[in-house]
């Protein structure tokens, strides 16, 4: 992270109005969460079991499934090939639980298919972060120098992550609609407000995800504003 002095009443006249976006949709996905965690399916099987049947149903073989620590934190390692859900995702039997399961198994059948928007974000996982260490010092330097080109290198290089942000959205946009599908499919989700239900939980996690992309926009857009009213 950079220093404090960095930062300024400028950096908060562009970041506020997106910490604020951001913040809302994390109460959203709470909201939608909450609410839906209450309501049981009919059919009354386990995120797990849900998994498992679409794994079957979809011709998905060689993942494993296994329960992780902590709240919403739910994840599909391509990796190690393990779909790993939150205990209340795991053993829970609430529409909340299934569309979050059917949801990471999205993202594990895209990795079987080599899903291209998937395949990018994996490769600028390392640029991401080195960029993000880098981009800052590489900024402040320039400045500090008055070195204009080693600054546009720093904001370059700082890119990485909105463009992160950008090729994320397709593909949870994707595993979101997989999910949808599926559930509706395999007959694991039976009446309307199970539909309803799930929609609500996955379009309110999918805005979670807008809401990094302006974030890091914006960010850069102050990184921007930095080395522009210097050079000025």
């Amino acid at each position: 992270m950079p220093p404090i002095g960095f930062y300024n009443s400028g950096y908060l006249i562009f970041m506020i109005p997106a910490i604020l976006l951001m913040m809302v949709t994390q109460f959203y996905v709470r909201s939608a969460y909450n609410r839906w965690s209450k309501v049981a399916v009919r059919s009354g099987i386990t995120g797990a079991e849900a998994a498992r049947r679409l794994m079957q149903f979809g011709s998905l073989y060689g993942v494993q499934i296994e329960p992780v620590g902590g709240r919403l934190s739910d994840h599909y390692d391509p990796r190690s090939k393990v779909l790993r859900l939150s205990q209340g995702v795991y053993s829970g039997s609430s529409v909340a639980a299934l569309a979050i399961a059917a949801h990471e198994l999205g993202h594990a059948m895209q990795d079987k298919e080599g899903y291209g928007p998937l395949r990018l974000r994996s490769l600028l996982v390392p640029a991401v972060n080195i960029g993000s260490y880098l981009g800052w010092i590489f900024i402040i330097l320039g400045l500090a120098l008055n070195f204009t080109g080693l600054s546009w290198l720093g904001v370059f290089i700082f890119s990485g992550g909105a463009l992160f942000a950008l090729a994320t959205l397709p593909v949870e946009f994707d595993a979101s609609s997989r999910a949808k599908r599926l559930l509706r499919e395999a007959g694991i989700v039976q009446t309307a407000e199970e539909q309803r239900g799930v929609s609500n939980v996955l379009n309110a996690a999918a805005l979670t995800y807008v809401a990094a992309l302006v974030t890091a926009v914006v960010q850069l857009l102050y990184y921007v504003s930095l080395v522009v009213g210097r050079r000025d």
